[in-house]
């Protein structure tokens, strides 16, 4: 039995027991991951294509080890220029091993939702507030509200100094 999963933005070929490099996951060693994008899954002559992915199958792996891979020379030359430029890079991978692939009946892994939060309007002027902590644009708007004149010209300690 095996399955074609997209792992890291990759598509792997993988089967039960075997151990794959991958681009770096966000997950500790020794955790459990779940890849529930599963684009084929064939076992025997049984072959499921999803189209894009298979709903409800999921291949199941453990985190074995961060690396890095081996190290890859870029070098470049423009001929009769003097012009040489040597860089070098080595990729940050994870090692999992396969431990299960489950054609159906899996759950979606739950994704953590983003709430929006309500946007914060300027503070207001109270004795507990320390006016010096604010922007001069807070300031000038706290002095709008107050209904001070003349406050495009003035700097933030006499903004302040208004305001008190």
């Amino acid at each position: 039995m095996y399955a074609i999963v997209e792992i890291a933005g990759q598509q792997f070929k993988v089967e039960k027991d075997q151990k794959v490099f991958v681009n770096r996951l966000q997950t500790e060693e020794g955790k459990e991951v779940s890849f529930d994008n599963v684009l084929l899954v064939s076992d025997g002559d049984n072959v499921t294509v999803g189209a894009p992915a298979i709903d409800g199958a999921q291949v199941g792996a453990k985190v074995l080890k961060h690396l890095k891979g081996d190290k890859v020379i870029v070098f470049k030359k423009k001929r009769r220029k003097g012009y040489r430029v040597k860089n070098g890079h080595r990729q940050s991978l994870t090692e999992i091993v396969i431990e299960s692939i489950a054609t159906s009946g899996a759950k979606k892994a739950a994704k953590a939702e983003k709430k929006a939060e309500p946007k914060v309007e300027a503070p207001k002027a109270d004795d507990t507030q320390d006016l010096s902590k604010l922007t001069v644009a807070e300031l000038k708007t706290l002095a709008k509200e107050k209904g001070i004149e003349g406050i495009s010209s003035m700097k933030k300690a006499d903004l302040i100094a208004a305001l008190s």
